[in-house]
């Protein structure tokens, strides 16, 4: 099966790590130059700039001019159709979090109750 181009939609787009880094960086909503994204991210810009491209595309940020800089910015209501997707797991993970709790607590019951049916060591005597 072919796979679906990275600019078919938001959820291709942001499958790349470093576009979901570069999403990270530009989290804070304001307009960053790609020199900024290239120092904060330890890539080289063409990379930068290619990514961006993408995000671009698929409407995760948008740019604009100051000067000579392009100044890109998160459009974070394009994650929604992300968010609403991945909320629908929350209660799987809210009872797998269910199962990891009961389980420590019944290990922690385990123990103390263990140690209150230990004998306490006589004196004298080494263990």
């Amino acid at each position: 099966m072919a796979r679906a181009a990275t600019t078919a939609d938001v959820f291709n787009a942001i499958a790349e790590p470093r576009r979901r880094a570069i999403v990270d960086a530009l989290r804070d909503g304001r307009g960053h130059a790609v020199a900024e994204v290239v120092a904060r991210l330890r890539l080289r810009q063409p990379s930068v700039s290619k990514h961006l491209g993408v995000l671009r595309k698929v409407g995760l940020v948008s740019v604009s001019r100051s000067g000579r800089q392009r100044l890109y910015r998160l459009n974070a209501e394009e994650l929604k159709p992300v968010h609403d997707w991945v909320r629908t797991y929350t209660p799987l993970w809210n009872r797998q979090l269910e199962r990891i709790k009961e389980r420590a607590e019944r290990k922690t019951h385990e123990r103390v109750t263990d140690q209150r049916e230990r004998p306490e060591p006589k004196e004298g005597s080494s263990w």
